[in-house]
């Protein structure tokens, strides 16, 4: 069985403990179903989205370990292309594989059930990457449609509008 971490604000462990992980009710653009990765050696490719969720304001965030059967069917690919069905055991070592993996997201179509629960952390809250994989060391976009309510939007807004004058 192929093992996967769920990442989801603190405020939610308890209810997930209860009911397991169910999918969420709104209809994205992409596939329906929980977002997750899979539990890779590499602990910061595994928790790489921790970062980026964080931004969301929705205080600290946990990492629910969970196992599904290996041919249960996930969709995978980088987070801003087109995703593609495969098993979850096929979705592991192509995660695994991968020389960079950053921006990679697996999601499962079916509800978790609490007997799939493995573990539940609390983790450390500065892994992964912001904005967007690889963006370390770069200023992130100031224009106002990029920083809205963003923590210091003003500082990158004036600073985008001095350059573009």
């Amino acid at each position: 069985m192929a093992m996967f971490v769920h990442l989801t604000a603190e405020k939610n462990v308890s209810r997930i403990l209860r009911n397991g992980i169910s999918r969420p009710r709104k209809k994205p653009a992409c596939p329906q179903g929980i977002f997750a990765m899979p539990v890779t050696r590499n602990f910061y490719v595994s928790h790489q989205w921790l970062r980026e969720l964080k931004r969301r304001g929705e205080g600290p965030v946990a990492a629910i370990y969970f196992r599904i059967p290996d041919d249960d069917s996930v969709w995978i690919g980088h987070y801003n292309q087109p995703h593609q069905k495969m098993t979850a055991a096929e979705a592991l070592a192509l995660i695994a594989g991968q020389t960079n993996a950053e921006g990679y997201e697996v999601i499962i179509p079916s509800k978790i059930n609490r007997s799939q629960l493995h573990r539940v952390k609390r983790i450390s809250q500065v892994v992964g990457w912001r904005y967007y994989p690889g963006a370390h060391g770069k200023r992130p976009c100031g224009c106002p449609v990029c920083q809205r309510g963003e923590y210091g939007a003003r500082r990158l807004r004036e600073m985008y509008e001095k350059d573009n004058a």
